[in-house]
């Protein structure tokens, strides 16, 4: 008997939550970058000039983890929500993926500058190493929070339904769709930047973490550190190069992980940690395959 994935018992949190999460994401999102291109004036008269540091910056920025904290919380309650942070401190996985991420990253960027004559290290701010380091530490509370949202709780419930490859993809496409409006934003880094490859370059991303999340069973601390490494100030401009060098290596990697990114057998698909026993939780990946 095949039980459909959203009455599996371990599944405290609906797959209904998707559209409400994602629904709340973009809310929050474009109503702070809607107000800034098309009320410019009107918003930076009540609220200031929108920059990287801007208060409304970072509330926009961790839409997704708001949205995702709000559903875990919603339908689990204070111990689901423990139980879901939880899965920050999940880190044991295949150490080749921890090698890719602390070495791998940073060598597509070097690859990637050195092939449009850059340097293999970006040049210090004007403040010098301190400054650099500051930024990094400033990143880590912008883009990696994301990953509460979208590897915390879409990506499971998308792998409910398809297999992980296909799941990493639609959330790919969504994240990409979800930047848009900081493309029309003259006060962020991405006015000055091609929205097609970025967006290319998130559906990649996208795919390429999902192999590394599985491994580590719903670990949300290995795509935070990954999506660190993408914005780790240190790294070189590599634009458009190592978009296209990480098309490859992901392609790559969806060929040696095929077994698995092709089939939900092995997928994680419960955004709260299940307290069931191993083989019940074995029998019901069984009834879901």
């Amino acid at each position: 008997m095949t039980r459909h994935p959203s009455q599996n018992p371990g599944h405290v949190v609906p797959s209904s939550a998707i559209i409400w999460q994602i629904a709340l994401t973009f809310a929050i999102t474009w109503a702070i970058a809607g107000s800034y291109i098309f009320f410019p004036e009107t918003a930076s008269g009540l609220f200031g000039e929108l920059s990287g540091l801007h208060p409304l910056y970072f509330l926009a920025t961790w839409a997704p983890a708001i949205a995702g904290l709000t559903v875990v919380f919603v339908h689990g309650g204070m111990s689901g929500l423990r139980s879901y942070l939880g899965r920050m401190a999940l880190w044991r996985c295949d150490p080749v993926w921890w090698i890719f991420i602390l070495a791998g990253i940073p060598l597509i960027f070097m690859a990637g500058s050195l092939l449009k004559g850059g340097p293999l290290i970006a040049p210090l701010p004007p403040q010098g190493a301190s400054a650099a380091f500051a930024i990094l530490a400033v990143m880590l509370f912008l883009g990696p929070v994301e990953e509460l949202g979208w590897r915390g709780v879409a990506l499971p419930i998308l792998q409910r339904y398809v297999s992980p490859v296909f799941a990493g993809a639609a959330i790919g496409v969504i994240w990409g769709l979800w930047h848009l409006p900081a493309f029309y934003l003259a006060s962020t880094v991405y006015a000055d930047w091609s929205f097609l490859p970025f967006f290319i370059g998130n559906v990649t991303l996208a795919i390429l973490v999902t192999p590394i999340f599985n491994a580590a069973r719903g670990s949300i601390l290995l795509p935070m550190l990954f999506h660190w490494q993408l914005i780790n100030p240190f790294w070189p401009d590599a634009q458009p190069w190592d978009t296209w060098i990480l098309v490859g290596v992901t392609v790559v990697v969806v060929w040696w992980k095929r077994a698995s990114l092709f089939r939900r057998g092995d997928a994680v698909t419960d955004v709260i940690p299940s307290t069931e026993p191993a083989t019940t939780r074995r029998g019901d990946v069984g009834l879901q395959a």
